[in-house]
């Protein structure tokens, strides 16, 4: 079954200041803030939803197709998904915009300022779900919020099963605007701290909500996850990672072994087993995409985890 993954591509760039924050910036005078790091460490990752969760699918040996805009500067991006052997006939070059990115200067205590230019994510409403799309399922993560919008209302329209993943894009939207998209949706997930903003904004506890779809999934970081599907609360162990380097992309890893365990028709337990793997597998590389396991090795280490055999 072929997977559509709709969502945002980014260009993460990673700035590490050799000092502290606290050092530099004034509680008193913030009000006239004017400061400057230097930077010699910096480092362009390859990022975005949509380009994370298609990078983890290829891994386990899928077959996604990516909808996504991107600006003028995407070259290194498009030729990095041709490599990946990855389609991208849906992804879309926005003239006079750049590729969305993220700028991220960390301290030398972990203290993190991010600046986020969406750039031609805004547009992500001009790629349209069509009868001419060959999926067996989808999802909506984060994107820009028209895109979203209008993706969740074509895939519900095509009668395509798809996962809805609201993420940092939650507060874009108003309670009754989230009710609809979950109502529509097959899947929805989150993790613990979206999940508590999703039942504050829509005014319905988690259970209540998962009662609205097929599954409801919310990641707990290192307590694990929890499933709720068919009335029933499936509770996942979270993987041991071999090192704690890097949790950017985690989500994302944890939704492509999802989206995969969905479409190979593995039972809840199984696919929630899958994900926390991807999601331990992720954290020991920098960066979202840098992680390579092949299918065999993956394979291997759920077998030496869980004791029984993935594929």
């Amino acid at each position: 079954m072929r997977i559509l993954v709709c969502g945002s591509i980014a260009y993460d760039n990673i700035m590490v200041f050799r000092g502290r924050f606290r050092d530099h910036i004034l509680a008193d005078q913030i009000h006239i803030l004017n400061v400057a790091f230097l930077v010699p460490d910096l480092r362009r990752e390859y990022g975005g939803c949509a380009g994370n969760i298609a990078y983890n699918l290829k891994l386990l040996g899928g077959d996604p197709l990516v909808m996504a805009t991107v600006g003028e500067d995407a070259t290194p991006y498009l030729e990095r998904l041709d490599a990946l052997g990855l389609a991208r006939e849906r992804v879309r070059v926005i003239p006079g915009t750049f590729t969305a990115q993220a700028f991220i200067t960390t301290d030398l205590d972990d203290n993190q300022i991010t600046a986020f230019h969406p750039g031609a994510m805004t547009h992500s409403h001009v790629n349209r779900i069509d009868g001419a799309l060959d999926v067996g399922l989808a999802i909506v993560a984060p994107d820009g919020r028209e895109g979203m919008v209008a993706h969740v209302n074509e895939l519900a329209s095509a009668r395509i099963p798809f996962m809805f993943d609201p993420g940092q894009q939650l507060p874009m939207f108003s309670g009754p605007e989230l009710l609809a998209m979950i109502d529509a949706a097959t899947y929805v997930a989150v993790n613990d701290y979206e999940g508590r903003l999703l039942a504050e904004k829509t005014g319905r506890p988690l259970a209540e909500l998962a009662r609205m779809v097929a599954a409801l999934i919310e990641t707990k970081g290192a307590a694990g996850s929890t499933i709720h599907a068919g009335g029933q609360r499936h509770e996942i162990p979270s993987v041991t990672a071999t090192e704690i380097v890097d949790p950017t992309g985690c989500g994302d890893a944890y939704r492509a072994g999802v989206l995969y365990g969905i479409a190979a028709g593995f039972d809840w337990p199984k696919t929630g087993r899958l994900a926390s793997l991807m999601g331990a597998l992720k954290i020991a590389a920098r960066g979202g995409q840098n992680h390579r396991p092949s299918r065999e090795e993956i394979s291997t280490l759920y077998r030496r985890h869980f004791g029984a055999p993935l594929f």
